[in-house]
């Protein structure tokens, strides 16, 4: 999983798609669940990514495909790391499907290709199935298409798939058009049926662990692909990405430790190379639920708890008394806890949802508070201010924070380790407030960004197993 490793081996090239958008909205993650369980029926094994720092339609597309989506992102990542989780996921599966990020060109700024879905093809050099919103138009699509496939021509643009298609006379139109536009395939058009359709929230989609989706669903989506797109010439024309030099992941400490993570309905925001990294470096990951267990998983040495919607299952969370207290306990006795976003507001003294105060489990001295509007959303680098639990003062590694909560409180009584700046290297404040010897805040942090941290917080639980 680093980037410092010596030992390298090459791969063979591998069967790749970018599936990208005119914009954001246009259907993207409804084509690439629809495109992965139809590859799926047809017997392939599909290798699941999204590019950006969300977390929602990577949990869809693990739950359709039963194996962990991976994360790619252009800032928080560097290329050589984005190319070598992208060669080492792809080991043994017979395809990638990569999920873009708003619009195909729209990354960081208006000048520049820096943190777009067409930026991430071209460093793993796959071919851009581009998805048009064909609702309101007809031949406008060629001409629409035309300034995509010409826009960057080192861009390997090779087919579209027109969505919002209102009937088969519509359908014909399109293609028809299609047809003055060289080198790019009209692969058909998929009409609108709500009953396929994800709904959003505030944080995007709804979660697939808060509304888990049947496979009955997914197999809509796989005929509505077969029915009315050209999946056989998809599969033809699927090019393939970089042959690259795999870094290993390191090697795992001899001495395990039993790490528990948070994870259901309210906390199920996790990058899966955070999970993995912990495990390569010695944690034997026990996984429990904050909504339902009374306890603990047995003998822990640590906790993780990631981000998710407590908000929505406060009620829940407030009645689960017994485990708040045992996991208020461990923090007093100096157990290490790593806690971000709503595992943070989990730790909080309450959450006020609404008006009502559902008292959490009271280890910081400050509430937090819903808000109607969003509170913070941006990519963050972080820099420890001091020593903690996930390493030296002066430790760099990169995040992202959205959030539509506040604090409620004074929380300059609990020391701050995070100095946060933002992707354009501009201060915004602090955060990561330690506690004992718990680090918690809003931001989410990916460990790829630098794994030394994820290796400290496993020694920092290995620390306090020989102690106790």
């Amino acid at each position: 999983m680093t980037e410092a490793s010596n030992q390298k081996k090459k791969v063979s090239t591998v069967p790749c798609m970018v599936i990208a958008g005119t914009h954001s909205g246009v259907g993207k993650t409804t084509i690439s669940l629809g495109l992965m369980a139809a590859f799926q029926k047809r017997g392939l094994t599909v290798q699941s990514f999204k590019v950006g720092p969300d977390f929602i339609d990577p949990g869809h597309h693990t739950r359709l495909l039963g194996a962990p989506s991976r994360t790619l992102d252009g800032w928080m990542l560097s290329k050589k790391y984005n190319r070598a989780t992208f060669c080492r996921s792809m080991q043994g599966k017979d395809l990638g499907i990569v999920e873009g990020v708003m619009g195909l060109f729209d990354g960081y700024d208006g000048r520049s290709e820096a943190g777009s879905t067409a930026q991430m093809a071209k460093w793993l050099n796959a071919p851009v199935i581009l998805v048009v919103d064909a609702s309101s138009m007809a031949r406008s699509i060629a001409a629409l298409v035309h300034g995509f496939k010409t826009y960057e021509r080192d861009l390997r643009l090779g087919a579209v798939i027109a969505n919002k298609v209102g009937s088969d006379s519509h359908a014909r139109f399109l293609s028809e058009a299609m047809e003055s536009v060289p080198d790019v395939s009209f692969l058909g058009g998929l009409p609108r049926f709500e009953e396929v359709m994800i709904p959003e929230r505030h944080l995007g989609l709804v979660t697939s662990d808060e509304e888990p989706y049947s496979a009955d669903l997914f197999n809509k989506l796989a005929v509505l692909v077969e029915e009315h797109l050209d999946v056989s010439k998809l599969l033809e024309m699927r090019a393939t990405a970089v042959s690259d030099e795999i870094l290993p992941g390191p090697t795992a400490r001899q001495a395990r430790i039993r790490l528990g993570v948070a994870r259901d309905e309210a906390f199920c925001f996790y990058y899966q190379d955070n999970l993995d990294l912990l495990t390569h470096f010695g944690a034997e990951l026990c996984f429990f639920s904050p909504v339902r267990d009374s306890n603990l998983p047995a003998n822990v040495s640590g906790l993780y708890l990631g981000g998710g919607y407590p908000e929505l299952y406060a009620g829940k969370l407030a009645e689960n008394e017994s485990l708040r207290r045992e996991i208020l306990a461990a923090a007093h006795r100096g157990m290490p806890i790593f806690a971000e976003c709503g595992g943070f507001m989990y730790l909080s003294r309450s959450i006020e949802v609404e008006g009502t105060n559902y008292p959490m489990v009271e280890l910081y001295p400050f509430s937090t508070r819903m808000l109607p509007h969003r509170k913070a959303l941006g990519y963050r680098e972080v820099v420890l201010k001091e020593d903690s639990l996930l390493g030296p003062k002066g430790l760099k590694a990169r995040g992202h924070e959205f959030h539509y909560s506040e604090l409620i409180g004074d929380p300059g009584k609990v020391p701050d380790l995070f100095r946060l700046s933002s992707r354009k290297g501009i201060e915004v404040g602090t955060d990561g407030f330690m506690l004992n010897n718990t680090l918690a805040g809003y931001i989410h942090l990916h460990f790829g960004s630098n794994p030394a941290m994820a290796a400290h917080f496993v020694d920092s639980c290995r620390e306090y197993q020989e102690k106790s």
